[in-house]
C-alpha cells in the first residue's frame, strides 16, 4: 500500500475504513474548533460567559472565562520558564462527542483585541494526550485564535 498524504503529512497506508473513521474524526474536532471560534467573534469580550449556553452538536461548553491581560500563561512554561505574560482573551474549554464512545477535551482561546483574523490549529503529536497549552501561548501573544485538544487520548 502507498502512504496517504493529508495535508502537508505523509501517512501509512491504512485501511479504506480505518482511514475515513481518522479523517472524519480529525475534521470533526477541527470544525468543533471552528464553530466555537465562529460564534465567539459574535460576542464582545465582556459576553466571553455567553459562550458557556451556545449549543452546538457533538459538543459541550465546559468553561468560559474572559481572562485579564498580564496573566500567565497555564502549563510548564516550555524549556525557558514561565514566558511572557499573555494579552487578555476569552478561554473556552469544550468537550467533543463526535461519536457514542469518544471524549475529546478542547481550548480554545481567543484575543479579545488585536486579532490578526488568523486561526492556528496546534497538533501534539499523535496520541500525545494533552492539550498543548504551551504552544497556544506564544501563538495567542502574536494575535492568533488558538486551539488545541487531547485527541481523546489521556
Amino acid at each position: 500500500m502507498q502512504a496517504a498524504v493529508y495535508g502537508e503529512y505523509h501517512l501509512p497506508a491504512t485501511s479504506g475504513a480505518a482511514r475515513l473513521v481518522e479523517l472524519k474524526l480529525e475534521e470533526i474536532v477541527m470544525v468543533g474548533s471552528f464553530l466555537v471560534m465562529a460564534a465567539a467573534t459574535l460576542l464582545q469580550q465582556p459576553s466571553c460567559d455567553a459562550l458557556k449556553t451556545l449549543s452546538l452538536p457533538h459538543a459541550t461548553i465546559t468553561s468560559a472565562e474572559f481572562v485579564a491581560a498580564g496573566s500567565a500563561a497555564p502549563g510548564r512554561g516550555g524549556r525557558g520558564g514561565p514566558g511572557a505574560p499573555l494579552p487578555a482573551h476569552c478561554r473556552v474549554a469544550a468537550t467533543l462527542t463526535p461519536s457514542a464512545d469518544s471524549h475529546i477535551e478542547m481550548e480554545l482561546w481567543l484575543p479579545t483585541e488585536n486579532w490578526n483574523g488568523k486561526f492556528l490549529a496546534l497538533g501534539n503529536g499523535g496520541w500525545a494526550g494533552t492539550i498543548s497549552l504551551d504552544a497556544m501561548a506564544p501563538a495567542l501573544r502574536r494575535g492568533y485564535a488558538t486551539a488545541s485538544n487531547d485527541t481523546g487520548h489521556k
